[in-house]
């Protein structure tokens, strides 16, 4: 199969599986079967079709449908797009694992629905990666919000509701006033939104009127979780576990830092921002998000509402990667979607694999839990430290390039805050392990009724995911040259 046919293949096929799960859904383990066959088989067609065809430098392109003239739902493979859209594929076979195991030991109500949601919002994620224009990556970033908002509300609770609420009216509140309207001011001043190495608005667009026009991307991509438009991603915490994970790694926040930093390269271009300096409000906003959101993690006693917090603090590194518009912050912040991605999952994967094997949820009662769930807490201490950046952990990568990058930039004060930021991971991050090993267990813990356990279909995902985190630091070449190639010339080599 050609590349070109291979990326519309790839992109049905969550559809597909989405299609499957539905009519399987009163025979589990054929719905699940099916869940982990189709997402290995998408996965492979990503890595083993589309992947050699970017590396070896082609833009694989498939026009879908054209509106207007000029407005076409088009299909293109740049190496960002590869890179998030291996992250998105590659995850989705371990979260499916994880959910079946969570949702039975949890014996959650809804299980195909959820599976059906799930296939679907790796549809938008992939659509979003593929997108050869930024009509298309809008269509499909929606796509994300509407079949995930069926997941944030899935308990049912009033609480569950509420988070939804707030989930849909932020996340479609902002792109349809915001985003949406960026793009149809990009189309009336360059005459298309596709994206191109270089950007499409240079000498098309007033100095003065840039930075209002980032401002309506910037603040429009509401899943990058920006303040103060990142109030729905803690509330969206009560949603079970995978979705946490959904959320975090695989989907709806990388499709935002991934939107906003394809933004930048193609819609903008590097040379337009450094010469105009448009992104400079970016990187103080980018910046009071990191410090802010660390900050208020360490408040949180709550694991997820934690993690939470953190995450917003990491995705404002992306962010901040990207508006410093270096070569080397743009790489660290394609690299950091990957390293935050692995580091993050396992994280969200422990705290689920806590709450159905111990029943805890609070950081305050966890002492002592290490000694009963080894396996979880030194998954979860092995993501900890790649999250704060130390080697030989992937995060360590993404950070040194994020830190070369304000270096080069000449951003003295943020290359300080990317390492004061690093501090206060380790303040949020490291007292869940230390409580964990080296406390005493609770006097009330004993419960024969619920005896603490590491159930392993919750235990064996974030252990792989845990090993990812490792084996990015050694393997990290590979996929900050493909990085690298963005700025190749199509057909040219990595």
């Amino acid at each position: 199969m050609d590349p070109s046919s291979a990326l519309l293949w790839v992109l049905v096929g969550p559809a597909l599986v989405a299609v499957a799960v539905a009519a399987l859904g009163r025979w589990p383990n054929l719905r699940e079967g099916a869940t982990l066959v189709g997402a290995s088989s998408v996965f492979a067609g990503v890595a083993g079709v589309l992947l050699p065809s970017v590396w070896a430098g082609g833009r694989p392109r498939l026009d879908l449908v054209e509106f207007l003239p000029g407005l076409t739902l088009a299909l293109e493979l740049e190496p960002l797009g590869m890179v998030f859209a291996l992250v998105a594929s590659g995850l989705w076979i371990i979260t499916s694992v994880y959910a079946a195991g969570y949702l039975r030991g949890k014996n959650e109500s809804h299980q195909t629905r959820f599976f059906v949601c799930f296939a679907l919002a790796i549809f938008g994620a992939l659509g979003v990666a593929f997108a050869g224009n930024m009509i298309t990556l809008f269509v499909f970033y929606e796509a994300i919000t509407l079949s995930t908002f069926p997941l944030v509300t899935h308990a049912g609770t009033e609480a569950a509701k509420r988070a939804g609420r707030v989930y849909l009216g932020v996340l479609m509140g902002t792109s349809i006033a915001f985003l949406l309207l960026a793009v149809a001011w990009t189309q009336h001043l360059a005459g298309t939104t596709e994206f191109t190495v270089g950007g499409i608005l240079n000498g098309r667009v007033d100095s003065q009127l840039l930075p209002w026009l980032l401002a309506l991307y910037a603040l429009g991509t509401a899943k990058a979780a920006l303040m103060p438009f990142h109030r729905w991603l803690p509330a969206a915490m009560v949603a079970p576990t995978p979705v946490s994970a959904l959320l975090h790694a695989v989907a709806v926040v990388k499709a935002g830092v991934f939107t906003i930093t394809k933004v930048v390269i193609y819609i903008f271009g590097l040379d337009l921002l450094q010469t105009t300096g448009a992104s400079t409000w970016l990187q103080a906003l980018a910046a009071f998000t990191l410090i802010s959101a660390a900050i208020v993690a360490l408040s949180q006693d709550n694991l997820k509402r934690r993690l939470a917090y953190s995450t917003i603090s990491q995705l404002a590194y992306i962010v901040l990667g990207a508006s410093l518009v270096t070569t080397s912050s743009l790489v660290g912040a394609g690299l950091h979607i990957v390293t935050h991605a692995f580091g993050k999952i396992t994280l969200f994967f422990c705290a689920g694999a806590i709450y159905v094997g111990a029943h805890k949820s609070r950081i305050s009662e966890m002492h002592g839990l290490g000694v009963k769930m080894p396996w979880t807490f030194a998954a979860f201490f092995v993501a900890s430290l790649s999250i704060i950046g130390i080697p030989p952990l992937g995060g360590a990568w993404s950070k040194w390039f994020l830190a070369s990058g304000a270096a080069e930039a000449e951003r003295l004060p943020l290359l300080a805050l990317y390492m004061v930021s690093s501090l206060l991971a380790i303040g949020y991050l490291m007292p869940v392990v230390g409580k964990a090993f080296f406390l005493p267990p609770d006097d009330n813990e004993h419960d024969d009724e619920h005896p603490i356990h590491e159930p392993w279909m919750c235990v064996l995902p974030p252990v792989l995911t845990a090993a990812g985190c490792v084996a990015l630091f050694f393997f990290m070449d590979p996929i900050a040259g493909l990085l690298g190639s963005i700025w190749t010339p199509p057909g040219g080599a990595p």
